[in-house]
């Protein structure tokens, strides 16, 4: 019988080889609470700014069980209190601004976490 065994790439010193486990946080604790996917759920978002209420509409581009990624033209700031509606099934749940990207031409992207987040709320299994 004969023994076939892979052959290794050249060794280039000084280059260091991590496993998974020397990549992970060091608290022992994932970065993401849940699953992520991609989908476009029509929302939206209501706030107030000056004592005025104020509505703007959007689609998700990412949801998870705990939050969504959208984009809005409104420049909503982090930490901002929001009540975030999805326009398919009409339910509403709180929720706050918890990250702020970059402006795109079709708005600002804006991580949006939702407090006490109602099961099934994106009307898709995560």
């Amino acid at each position: 019988m004969v023994e076939f065994r892979a052959r290794r790439g050249p060794v280039i010193p000084g280059r260091i080889k991590a496993t998974v486990a020397d990549t992970a946080p060091r608290d022992g604790r994932e970065k993401r609470r849940g699953v992520r996917l991609n989908s476009r759920v029509p929302v939206a978002v209501e706030w107030e700014s000056a004592g005025e209420p104020h509505r703007g509409e959007a689609q998700t581009r990412v949801v998870g069980p705990y939050g969504c990624l959208v984009v809005l033209p409104q420049d909503l700031r982090v930490k901002q209190q929001i009540q975030l509606t999805n326009l398919v099934s009409q339910q509403s749940n709180p929720a706050v601004i918890v990250w702020r990207g970059n402006e795109r031409a079709e708005g600002w992207e804006l991580g949006i976490e939702l407090i006490n987040p109602q099961m099934g709320f994106w009307g898709v299994e995560l």
